[in-house]
């Protein structure tokens, strides 16, 4: 007669060395509710589509919003002058035509494959060193950009405009061993950037390539209270963890003032609406009012002679409903939760210390910019705040009060469904990690110690946090 679960699961925490005795918790059952990763907003579904519904306690009438909202980031916008007065005005200079095209069915981009003409899902960001005299310039944008090129690489253009350049990615690899001899190969991106359209660029340039992160729960990580997040912060690391959470401070354009930074790889937007805003003007070289400028450098006149789809070229109405849309992409459910694997796996995960910066869970504000996002239990693991990820992460850019070995703590939730809807699991702001465990072995800094204790795990541990990882 096969064993109850109930027996099974002290077995299997027996087999993987966990026992009493360890300071972390011991989890032996999904905690209520825990399968709810985004609350009453939650969908169940895991297919391919599982990133582009809406929040599951969206009335209907409300849906016909988010199906609009849907359309602009969904489809192409084209080159003005068109016939299509509201979705004209691509470029001159542009990453991609669709917001889509980065955020593949809403999940996570990916590095160009060797031999790819356009990087499309990856942008490099480029910036110069400042100095004192940059102070109003860096206090906007967190960065003094390179003078020829502007704040972003853009490798495509309309007719008759050059583009800024092209971007290969080569990688350089390393091998990281386990205790037990297990070893997996660790690869380094090492960018190269060609066939520069508007001559060289300033000596002291500044890099980071970025890969577009998954839109699902963003209007549930601005909901968090301020004080939630700001109650996680320890810069002095005043309870000798090891770890020392920083918030962001940046400026919010629409209230011309220093405020908490949320979004981003370095929290360097405050709000969804800002970075929406600002993803239209970088990547698709639109403007809108909180970004009227189209982004030509002096040293670019093709580009600021080209004609424009308006001004603003996306109207205040269609960032409404874009706005929308992106604070509504649901979050969907867990599986497993349950599973003694799973469980055996959360247990490694928190006594490894992961959850120090992928924090579980918060309450979401009850004045929340839509109802159905308000008094939500949510469960994202990330505290968005700044951590210290150390050298072999380091970009060596600052964007705002972020050094440039410091990155914000990436949300968890969903990461298990990433190849079901993005086709691949390259993980990390850039990339370079093909799969969870090679995420993992890529953390130092303030990371170093929770990585050091993965890698004494054994093989069963190792699958069991996996697991769990791929449960969430």
């Amino acid at each position: 007669m096969p064993a109850s679960p109930g027996r099974l699961l002290p077995l299997l925490f027996l087999a993987l060395g966990l026992t009493a005795c360890d300071k972390s918790p011991t989890f032996t059952a999904a905690e209520p509710g825990e399968a709810l990763s985004g609350g009453a907003a939650t969908v169940s579904r895991s297919d391919r589509v599982a990133f582009s519904l809406p929040s599951a306690n969206l009335p209907p009438e409300r849906r016909l919003d988010f199906s609009v909202g849907n359309s602009f980031f969904r489809n192409p916008w084209v080159i003005a002058p068109s016939t299509t007065t509201a979705r004209d005005g691509l470029g001159p200079l542009f990453n991609t035509n669709a917001c889509q095209n980065c955020h593949i069915r809403d999940g996570r981009g990916h590095p160009p494959e060797p031999g790819s003409v356009n990087a499309v899902s990856m942008l490099v960001r480029l910036s110069i060193p400042a100095s004192d005299a940059d102070h109003a310039a860096l206090q906007r944008l967190g960065v003094l950009p390179e003078p020829t090129y502007g704040g972003q690489l853009q490798d495509m253009a309309n007719p008759g405009v050059a583009p800024e350049g092209k971007v290969r990615v080569d990688y350089r690899t390393e091998q990281v061993r386990f205790a037990d001899g297990y070893s997996i190969e660790l690869r380094k991106p090492q960018l190269n950037i060609s066939q520069l359209g508007y001559g060289p660029m300033h000596p002291d340039t500044l890099f980071s390539a970025r890969v577009a992160p998954p839109m699902i729960g963003l209007g549930l990580l601005e909901a968090i209270p301020e004080a939630a997040i700001l109650a996680n912060a320890d810069p002095d690391d005043r309870d000798g963890d090891g770890i020392r959470g920083q918030p962001n401070r940046v400026w919010d354009d629409a209230r011309q003032q220093t405020v908490l930074g949320r979004f981003g790889w370095k929290a360097g937007q405050p709000t969804l609406n800002q970075q929406n805003a600002h993803a239209f003007l970088q990547d698709m070289g639109l403007t809108s009012s909180l970004q009227p400028s189209d982004g030509c450098t002096m040293a670019q006149t093709p580009c600021r002679q080209a004609p424009h789809g308006g001004e603003p070229e996306v109207s205040d109405n269609i960032m409404s409903m874009v706005l929308f849309y992106t604070r509504n992409l649901a979050v969907p459910a867990r599986r497993k939760v349950d599973d003694d694997q799973v469980l055996a796996g959360k247990t490694l995960f928190h006594r490894a210390g992961c959850q120090g910066c992928h924090t579980p869970s918060f309450v979401t504000a009850a004045d929340a910019a839509e109802p159905e996002l308000a008094n939500q239990t949510i469960r994202p693991y990330t505290d968005l705040l700044l951590h210290d990820m150390g050298d072999g992460l380091a970009d060596g850019r600052d964007e705002f009060l972020a050094n440039g070995r410091q990155w914000r703590t990436a949300p968890l939730w969903g990461i298990g469904l990433t190849e079901t809807v993005s086709g691949h699991t390259q993980f990390l702001h850039d990339g370079r990690a093909r799969n969870l465990l090679e995420a993992i072995a890529w953390h130092g800094g303030e990371a170093e110690a929770a990585k050091q204790q993965v890698l004494q795990f054994s093989s069963e541990e190792r699958a069991a946090l996996l697991a769990f990882l791929n449960s969430l």
